[in-house]
Protein backbone atom coordinates (compact mmCIF):
# COMPACT_ATOMS: atom_id res chain seq x y z
CA UNK A 1 0.00 0.00 0.00
CA UNK A 2 1.42 3.39 -0.76
CA UNK A 3 1.42 6.56 0.81
CA UNK A 4 -1.15 8.04 -1.76
CA UNK A 5 -3.54 5.24 -0.88
CA UNK A 6 -3.95 6.15 2.69
CA UNK A 7 -4.84 9.99 2.56
CA UNK A 8 -8.07 10.90 1.95
CA UNK A 9 -10.01 12.31 -1.55
CA UNK A 10 -8.82 16.14 -2.17
CA UNK A 11 -11.46 18.24 -1.76
CA UNK A 12 -11.80 21.69 -3.92
CA UNK A 13 -10.66 24.77 -1.54
CA UNK A 14 -12.54 27.95 -2.45
CA UNK A 15 -10.20 31.26 -2.07
CA UNK A 16 -9.67 33.91 -3.81
CA UNK A 17 -6.16 33.94 -5.43
CA UNK A 18 -5.56 37.19 -4.61
CA UNK A 19 -6.02 36.77 -1.09
CA UNK A 20 -3.80 33.93 -1.06
CA UNK A 21 -0.75 36.17 -2.84
CA UNK A 22 -1.35 38.74 -0.36
CA UNK A 23 -0.84 35.95 2.98
CA UNK A 24 2.03 34.85 0.81
CA UNK A 25 3.80 37.79 0.77
CA UNK A 26 4.56 37.49 4.48
CA UNK A 27 6.96 35.21 3.89
CA UNK A 28 10.73 36.71 3.96
CA UNK A 29 13.35 34.84 2.65
CA UNK A 30 17.47 36.06 2.35
CA UNK A 31 18.26 37.13 -0.80
CA UNK A 32 21.34 35.66 -2.94
CA UNK A 33 22.87 35.84 -6.27
CA UNK A 34 23.57 32.03 -7.84
CA UNK A 35 26.53 31.58 -10.06
CA UNK A 36 28.22 29.32 -12.07
CA UNK A 37 31.82 29.30 -14.22
CA UNK A 38 34.17 28.63 -15.56
CA UNK A 39 35.07 32.53 -16.14
CA UNK A 40 34.82 31.80 -19.79
CA UNK A 41 31.58 31.40 -19.89
CA UNK A 42 29.62 32.85 -16.38
CA UNK A 43 26.40 33.23 -15.47
CA UNK A 44 24.58 34.68 -12.39
CA UNK A 45 20.58 34.61 -11.13
CA UNK A 46 19.32 36.19 -7.80
CA UNK A 47 17.52 34.06 -5.74
CA UNK A 48 15.08 34.85 -2.90
CA UNK A 49 14.67 31.42 -2.08
CA UNK A 50 17.77 29.25 -0.91
CA UNK A 51 16.77 27.06 2.70
CA UNK A 52 18.77 24.32 3.94
CA UNK A 53 17.17 21.08 3.31
CA UNK A 54 19.44 18.66 4.82
CA UNK A 55 22.61 18.52 7.74
CA UNK A 56 23.16 15.17 6.64
CA UNK A 57 25.02 15.71 4.23
CA UNK A 58 24.69 19.18 4.28
CA UNK A 59 22.40 20.61 1.39
CA UNK A 60 20.63 23.93 -0.07
CA UNK A 61 17.70 23.99 -1.93
CA UNK A 62 16.84 26.77 -4.38
CA UNK A 63 13.78 27.65 -6.25
CA UNK A 64 14.38 28.71 -9.78
CA UNK A 65 11.90 29.43 -12.42
CA UNK A 66 10.37 26.18 -14.48
CA UNK A 67 12.94 26.08 -17.30
CA UNK A 68 15.53 27.71 -15.10
CA UNK A 69 18.94 28.60 -17.89
CA UNK A 70 20.65 28.67 -14.39
CA UNK A 71 19.62 25.44 -13.24
CA UNK A 72 21.03 23.86 -16.79
CA UNK A 73 24.46 25.61 -16.35
CA UNK A 74 25.16 24.76 -13.19
CA UNK A 75 23.84 20.69 -13.87
CA UNK A 76 26.04 20.91 -17.11
CA UNK A 77 29.26 22.33 -15.04
CA UNK A 78 28.31 20.12 -11.81
CA UNK A 79 28.93 23.24 -9.42
CA UNK A 80 27.70 26.16 -8.39
CA UNK A 81 27.91 29.06 -5.64
CA UNK A 82 25.31 30.55 -3.46
CA UNK A 83 26.33 34.10 -2.58
CA UNK A 84 24.01 35.45 0.35
CA UNK A 85 23.60 39.22 0.14
CA UNK A 86 24.21 42.09 2.64
CA UNK A 87 21.49 44.63 3.02
CA UNK A 88 23.83 47.08 1.20
CA UNK A 89 24.01 45.10 -1.60
CA UNK A 90 20.65 45.68 -3.36
CA UNK A 91 21.65 46.92 -6.40
CA UNK A 92 23.68 43.45 -7.21
CA UNK A 93 20.39 41.81 -6.88
CA UNK A 94 18.45 44.04 -8.98
CA UNK A 95 21.21 43.18 -12.03
CA UNK A 96 21.01 39.06 -12.02
CA UNK A 97 17.60 39.89 -11.52
CA UNK A 98 16.98 42.08 -14.33
CA UNK A 99 16.49 39.98 -17.54
CA UNK A 100 17.84 42.28 -20.11
CA UNK A 101 21.01 42.15 -18.23
CA UNK A 102 23.54 41.16 -20.58
CA UNK A 103 24.80 37.05 -21.24
CA UNK A 104 28.11 35.69 -19.84
CA UNK A 105 30.54 37.30 -18.54
CA UNK A 106 29.28 41.15 -19.08
CA UNK A 107 26.88 40.65 -16.33
CA UNK A 108 29.59 41.08 -14.02
CA UNK A 109 31.52 44.41 -15.26
CA UNK A 110 32.17 46.40 -12.76
CA UNK A 111 31.43 44.00 -9.70
CA UNK A 112 33.85 42.82 -7.26
CA UNK A 113 34.51 39.31 -7.29
CA UNK A 114 37.09 36.59 -7.21
CA UNK A 115 36.98 33.05 -8.27
CA UNK A 116 36.41 30.01 -6.52
CA UNK A 117 38.80 27.36 -6.87
CA UNK A 118 36.75 24.61 -6.57
CA UNK A 119 33.21 25.95 -8.72
CA UNK A 120 35.43 28.04 -11.05
CA UNK A 121 32.38 30.51 -10.29
CA UNK A 122 32.54 33.92 -9.03
CA UNK A 123 32.15 34.89 -5.57
CA UNK A 124 30.74 38.06 -4.80
CA UNK A 125 33.09 40.88 -2.75
CA UNK A 126 30.85 42.07 0.26
CA UNK A 127 28.24 39.17 0.54
CA UNK A 128 27.56 37.58 3.73
CA UNK A 129 28.03 34.41 3.22
CA UNK A 130 29.35 31.94 0.20
CA UNK A 131 28.23 28.84 -0.22
CA UNK A 132 30.00 26.92 -2.72
CA UNK A 133 27.89 23.71 -3.77
CA UNK A 134 28.47 20.20 -6.04
CA UNK A 135 25.12 19.67 -8.31
CA UNK A 136 23.17 17.13 -6.61
CA UNK A 137 19.79 17.09 -8.45
CA UNK A 138 16.93 19.44 -10.29
CA UNK A 139 13.01 18.37 -9.62
CA UNK A 140 10.33 20.53 -11.04
CA UNK A 141 7.57 21.88 -8.90
CA UNK A 142 4.94 23.39 -10.39
CA UNK A 143 5.99 26.68 -11.98
CA UNK A 144 9.08 25.91 -10.53
CA UNK A 145 12.44 24.59 -10.41
CA UNK A 146 14.18 23.12 -7.13
CA UNK A 147 17.80 23.12 -7.64
CA UNK A 148 19.69 20.97 -5.00
CA UNK A 149 23.35 21.35 -3.69
CA UNK A 150 25.73 19.37 -2.18
CA UNK A 151 27.59 22.32 0.21
CA UNK A 152 31.14 21.43 0.05
CA UNK A 153 32.43 24.75 1.45
CA UNK A 154 30.79 27.47 3.46
CA UNK A 155 32.34 30.70 4.66
CA UNK A 156 31.18 33.77 5.94
CA UNK A 157 32.09 37.42 6.62
CA UNK A 158 33.52 38.22 9.35
CA UNK A 159 32.82 41.25 10.71
CA UNK A 160 33.34 41.91 14.33
CA UNK A 161 32.32 37.91 14.33
CA UNK A 162 28.72 38.61 15.26
CA UNK A 163 26.38 37.42 12.99
CA UNK A 164 24.55 40.88 13.86
CA UNK A 165 26.97 43.11 12.45
CA UNK A 166 25.68 43.47 8.62
CA UNK A 167 22.09 42.90 7.77
CA UNK A 168 20.94 40.65 5.19
CA UNK A 169 18.73 41.79 2.40
CA UNK A 170 15.25 40.42 2.60
CA UNK A 171 12.77 39.83 -0.08
CA UNK A 172 9.60 40.74 2.21
CA UNK A 173 6.17 41.89 0.48
CA UNK A 174 7.36 41.51 -3.17
CA UNK A 175 10.39 44.24 -2.02
CA UNK A 176 13.68 44.52 -0.71
CA UNK A 177 14.63 45.32 2.29
CA UNK A 178 17.83 46.02 4.69
CA UNK A 179 17.41 47.06 8.36
CA UNK A 180 18.81 45.58 11.53
CA UNK A 181 18.59 42.79 13.19
CA UNK A 182 16.91 42.70 16.60
CA UNK A 183 16.73 38.96 18.78
CA UNK A 184 13.05 38.25 19.61
CA UNK A 185 11.92 39.29 23.44
CA UNK A 186 11.64 36.03 25.50
CA UNK A 187 8.24 35.36 27.16
CA UNK A 188 6.86 33.91 29.52
CA UNK A 189 5.38 31.49 27.53
CA UNK A 190 8.81 30.42 25.38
Amino acid sequence: MTTASLLPARRRVRQDPAERRRALYHLSSPVSVLTTGPETRMHGTTASTVTLVSREPLLVGVALAAGSSFAQRAAAEGRFTVNVLDGEQADVARRFADHARPDGNAQFAGLAWTTDPYAKAPLIEGALAHYVCRFHSAHPAGDSELLLGYVVRATADAGTGSPLFHSPLLSYAGGLYAGSLRPAKETAAS
